[in-house]
């Protein structure tokens, strides 16, 4: 009995070690796989709400055509020069290959704020 009773109390003090572990490698896991994983996501999310009317778009399927309707999720793009229509998902874009310049959205801050210097002008004066 002396030998049953040696044997089994290391294996009770194996155990808090075995938990760390599998803590320390779920967190690894995490920052290995599942945030760059969530980063691209999003990244790609970002890419599809950001398309407009006029940019030239390729679809998962490999068909390149130009967006030239939005309504919702639904996009119609014109895909050749005799105008043929078609109308795709947004979430099977897989990029845009020529993006329509995009209005800047420092312009109306920069505006604000000479505004705000030039109300001030206003009240020394």
């Amino acid at each position: 009995m002396n030998f049953l009773d040696t044997a089994a109390a290391p294996a009770t003090a194996g155990g808090s070690g075995m938990l760390i572990m599998m803590v320390v490698l779920f967190v690894a896991m995490y920052f290995f796989m599942i945030r760059p994983q969530k980063k691209q996501e999003k990244q790609i999310a970002d890419m599809r709400n950001s398309i407009m009317v006029g940019d030239e778009i390729c679809t998962n399927g490999g068909i390149i055509g130009r967006v030239c309707q939005i309504k919702g999720d639904i996009l119609t793009l014109e895909i050749n020069k005799d105008r043929t229509h078609m109308k795709i998902y947004r979430w099977a874009v897989r990029e845009i290959v020529n993006p329509m310049p995009r209005p800047e959205k420092e312009a109306p801050v920069q505006a604000e704020k000479k505004s705000k210097k030039a109300d001030k002008k206003s009240d020394a004066e």
